[in-house]
């Protein structure tokens, strides 16, 4: 029990270190865990008796890079063990599940393993950084990650965009897209619209505006410059509308400064801001940067 509580101790420490670090870099950590593993703790698990973790961001894997992994497997065998924890029904995966498929697509039937006991956040936590920092995930999938960052470590836009090492306004681009309709959404994720439709899209207010340029763009291949000129059209609601913007000019760097930091709608007129927010999540989410806390 002592020796269980000293294991845990130290990779409490690990993670403490990883997400209060100026920069958040996972591979680092991974290399830690696997390097003060002991050998004889690394064992080999029945490649059956895995599941997903269930906070896994990643829904679409590239079946060529998958395939190529399998081939390198196939000839040098799994190059570093993954991470999981023990569930009720076998082991969830906390970081590897790319080297798992692929152990699958080689014909493997065990791969070997580090066993680890992780809390709820710490398995979300882990599977948003590996994923953010090894594969380009879909841009909806980098919007929810981070947006599920955000919430866990209680940053700022400003914050997360520095220890990532991003833009705040990539990062506030990015959670844009989650205002979208989900079946547009779902085009992004699969790939059907490109991350530069889906930005145009975003700028945009009414819901079936949006629905009916996403199927234009697949039905009549529309670029994304041909989507930046129908949108600009007096026909397409935008979120701060041409004439508003206009009437309210000497507020806009105003607007635009708010909107920068809320990654939201925010309008001026007559004395009074509008911020605007799509979800009871996404409300909370401009509480928590605003530094309102509410009971």
């Amino acid at each position: 029990m002592k020796e269980e509580t000293g294991k845990r101790r130290a990779l409490g420490m690990g993670l403490e270190q990883l997400f209060n670090s100026e920069m958040l870099d996972f591979d680092q950590v991974e290399k830690e865990i696997v390097k003060e593993t002991p050998k004889d703790e690394i064992i080999q698990i029945n490649i059956n008796e895995l599941m997903s973790n269930p906070y896994q961001p990643r829904k679409i894997f590239d079946d060529d890079a998958l395939k190529e992994l399998a081939l390198s497997i196939k000839e040098h065998g799994v190059f570093q063990p993954i991470i999981v924890k023990k569930s009720v029904k076998g082991y969830n995966i906390i970081a590897g599940e790319r080297r798992v498929k692929a152990s699958r697509l080689a014909g493997l039937t065990t791969i070997p393993a580090i066993v680890r006991d992780f809390t709820d956040d710490e398995m979300m936590q882990i599977a948003l950084l590996e994923n953010l920092q090894r594969e380009d995930l879909t841009a909806i999938e980098e919007a929810k990650a981070y947006k599920s960052i955000i919430e866990s470590l209680k940053l700022t836009q400003d914050q997360l965009a520095k220890k990532l090492g991003k833009s705040r306004s990539h990062i506030t681009n990015m959670l844009g897209l989650l205002r979208l309709p989900i079946n547009v959404q779902d085009m992004v994720l699969h790939g059907e619209i490109s991350m530069g439709h889906a930005r145009v899209l975003s700028k945009l207010e009414n819901y079936n505006q949006i629905e009916e340029l996403a199927k234009r763009i697949t039905s009549e291949n529309l670029s994304v410059r041909d989507l930046e000129s129908i949108a600009e059209s007096s026909s397409f609601v935008r979120n701060i509308p041409v004439k508003k913007a206009l009437k309210n000019k000497e507020y806009k760097y105003v607007e635009d400064a708010i909107k920068d930091k809320l990654g939201t709608k925010v309008s001026i007129s007559g004395n009074k801001i509008k911020i605007s927010f799509a979800t009871k999540e996404d409300l909370n989410r401009i509480l928590e940067i605003l530094n309102i806390n509410v009971e």
